[in-house]
């Protein structure tokens, strides 16, 4: 049985952050797991930006309303389901993925949560330290072989500690850093790439 785990921002819909830096012409926002491996330092970073220029919940919200998954997204995910469970694991927050979520076919989603209060983002709520990887390794402990696919610096846990791990789409510095995994930059190649190592797997596990 195969569960695949996979990352939302970079692999199935665009950075969410990105988009309200584009939005908003605030540049600051642009930083991303891609930039700043350090979790907390990118969301403290993000905090001071979002107070110094007065940037309500419902505004980013607006900007996620107009988002859309990237092209093939679903079907890559219909793709899977073929072949075992399926899910989402994010550091991003369960206010910003929901409309994301629903366009994707609803699948399930593992994430953390943002405080909000008057409209303003006051504080966020991380919903396990290294989430990805636990959850990652609570699955292959109740006996799944596990998919991870990842795109940043946050997924690199989970991609090492999965039976098929690999980088869709990342930045140039992530591939250069860690050149261990593979690399794949469209839907197609990445299913081929799972695939074959299914049928590896599968060819090598012992015949009972």
């Amino acid at each position: 049985m195969w569960v695949s785990c996979l990352d939302m921002e970079g692999v199935l819909v665009p950075e969410i952050w990105v988009n309200v830096a584009e939005h908003t012409g605030i540049d600051a926002l642009r930083l991303t797991t891609r930039d700043i491996a350090d979790y907390d330092e990118l969301m403290a970073h993000r905090m001071q930006v979002l107070y110094e220029h007065g940037l309500k919940m419902s505004d980013i919200q607006r900007v996620i309303a107009k988002m859309r998954p990237y092209e093939g997204a679903v079907e890559f995910l219909h793709w899977l389901r073929e072949r075992g469970e399926v899910l989402v694991l994010s550091d991003t927050f369960i206010q910003f993925a929901r409309p994301l979520i629903e366009q994707l076919g609803n699948p399930t989603i593992l994430c953390h949560s943002l405080v909000v209060k008057d409209d303003r983002i006051v504080d966020y709520q991380v919903r396990l330290a290294d989430q990805k990887r636990a959850a990652l390794r609570a699955f292959q402990g109740l006996n799944f072989q596990t998919v991870a696919v990842g795109d940043s610096y946050n997924d690199l846990a989970m991609l090492r500690a999965a039976d098929i791990g690999a980088l869709f789409r990342p930045p140039a510095n992530v591939v250069t850093e860690h050149p261990e995994l593979p690399v794949t930059y469209d839907y197609a190649k990445l299913e081929t790439l799972i695939q074959s190592r299914m049928d590896e797997l599968q060819d090598a596990a012992p015949v009972l």
